[in-house]
């Protein structure tokens, strides 16, 4: 049985989830208005994903029988300098994410609570994942400089990108 205080911390994963969302499509549609299409494409897929993880946990929830509550999702930025400022917001982002997630699964020991523990470990390996990502693009923009060039091959390399729905979904 999961507990009313995991039930609270899950449901306040699942609004970050959904505002993590809300925060690359911005990124994707800031992208999109500056005729980057890869790194609009990019976040995009990122939007997707994090849809995908909110699911997840609601799945969860649900299988528990508890009740997933949502709340308004507090506004985001609209616009950045440049690919590079997006991608640092990102990686700060995503370390953000993986330190609450790493609470729940203090949360989930503490309570003796097996079955979240299982489910919360697939989150954990994303969050390794969903860094090392971000860093490498922080790499990649920080190598590229203004080379218009390295930006434009960038880009197309990011246009290639392809949503995959996460693994507890299928």
């Amino acid at each position: 049985m999961i507990t009313k205080i995991m039930q609270n911390a899950i449901n306040e994963q699942i609004n970050a989830e959904l505002w993590s969302a809300y925060l690359y499509l911005s990124m994707s549609m800031d992208a999109e208005s500056k005729a980057f299409k890869g790194l609009a494409n990019w976040f995009f897929v990122q939007w997707l994903e994090e849809q995908d993880h909110a699911r997840i946990l609601q799945n969860y929830m649900n299988a528990c029988g508890a009740k997933v509550i949502l709340h308004p999702i507090d506004k985001v930025e609209n616009e950045w300098d440049n690919p590079l400022d997006m991608f640092k917001e990102t990686l700060r982002h995503e370390k953000e994410v993986t330190e609450m997630i790493n609470e729940l699964v203090r949360l989930a020991i503490n309570a003796g609570d097996f079955a979240t523990l299982s489910r919360l470990q697939w989150f954990v390996d994303e969050q390794i994942e969903e860094e090392e990502n971000a860093r490498d693009l922080v790499d990649d923009y920080s190598r590229a400089g203004k080379d218009f060039g390295t930006l434009i091959e960038l880009d197309s390399r990011l246009a290639k990108r392809e949503y995959a729905k996460a693994a507890p979904l299928k």
